[in-house]
């Protein structure tokens, strides 16, 4: 089974022994699955188990129990042609185990929505299958994509202006689409949804590469009615919920997406976080929706509970909205465009 990687190749020679070796020229993409990595090292001694090395796909950490079963590995492999690897040169060192990052900050991360206090907000684990997962992701693969600065997205029934932060009403792009139908029935049956609620019109689908994220924001309240359905695929990760006292969220001039973080003193806004795994689905109602702005840190690795967890190869979500026809009356006046005296977009 492959793991999250805590291995690094040291910074000198490799010389030093360990029981974990750093094999380049190795993995999935090259041809080799971890199944056959795991057969051919086990014969010099038992495994704890094999790594990605880094997200190449071709460079692995071989983890043996002892440091005698990972010699023989090196001897046997180090600068000879592996013939169970069709005479592939193995460049092998010997591997490290590196610290567990430190958490900066005391914030904790929930697992469930219920423990972050934020009216309106709700999260269900596994609300679709595996096979519907599976069954989706290839829908929107088989359509084109988008490309923005550093994901992809899909708009479906309004498309989402990004320089606006709107949608045009009077440019609809038709109804949302079929394969879509089953995940539509299940959010009807919405465990927290009451009756008359409104009818979603509008999917935008994004496609997050490892390490991109999310910059702070809160859906226009002026483009948007008042219930945010967000579907989580593929991969997971942490999203973070900031409630700021003057009502929005400036960056500093010149500065990149990828420094928001650094910039922000944590004592001047609210901050929950939350994770959020494949398969599950986040609904934004009331306060949730127009007060708080969400966020997703532009990390490859998360920490939640003390683990390690990687964001993975791709994070697809799907977001769910009712366009308004309308500016918004809603009793957050100091976050909502439709109110606000300066009228930024949030």
């Amino acid at each position: 089974m492959v793991k999250n990687s805590r291995f690094i190749r040291p910074n000198n020679s490799g010389d030093e022994s360990s029981p974990n070796l750093y094999v380049a020229n190795c993995g999935p993409t090259v041809g080799i699955s971890y199944e056959e990595i795991e057969l051919v090292f086990s014969k010099f001694g038992e495994l704890q188990g094999v790594y990605p090395a880094d997200e190449t796909g071709a460079r692995v950490v071989v983890s043996y129990f002892d440091v005698k079963s990972s010699q023989a590995a090196f001897t046997a492999f180090s600068g000879n042609p592996c013939l169970e690897f069709g005479g592939r040169l193995l460049h092998i060192r010997y591997s490290i185990l590196q610290p567990i990052p430190q958490i900066k900050d005391s914030v904790p991360v929930a697992l469930e929505a219920s423990e972050l206090q934020i009216p309106g907000l709700y999260l269900v684990h596994d609300f679709v299958t595996a096979k519907e997962e599976e069954e989706l992701l290839a829908a929107v693969d088989g359509r084109p994509w988008k490309g923005l600065a550093k994901r992809r997205v899909q708009h479906y029934g309004y498309e989402f202006k990004y320089e606006t932060r709107n949608v045009n009403t009077n440019q609809n792009l038709g109804e949302l689409p079929p394969f879509m139908s089953t995940v539509l029935q299940k959010i009807s049956s919405f465990p927290y949804l009451g009756a008359g609620d409104d009818i979603l019109d509008q999917l935008t689908v994004n496609e997050y590469p490892p390490g991109v994220g999310l910059s702070p924001h809160i859906d226009t309240h002026s483009a948007f009615e008042g219930l945010i359905f967000s579907l989580s695929l593929a991969g997971p990760c942490i999203m973070e919920f900031r409630r700021y006292p003057q009502g929005s969220w400036r960056p500093p001039s010149g500065s990149r997406v990828e420094d928001k973080e650094v910039y922000d003193n944590c004592s001047t806004f609210l901050r929950r976080l939350l994770f959020l795994p494949p398969r599950s689905m986040l609904l934004l109602s009331g306060e949730a929706r127009y007060a708080w702005h969400h966020y997703i840190p532009h990390h490859k690795v998360d920490i939640v509970k003390g683990e390690t967890v990687r964001r993975g190869e791709r994070r697809v979500s799907f977001t769910f909205r009712k366009v308004r026809n309308g500016p918004c009356c809603c009793e957050y006046e100091q976050y909502c465009d439709s109110q606000r005296s300066d009228k930024v977009d949030n």
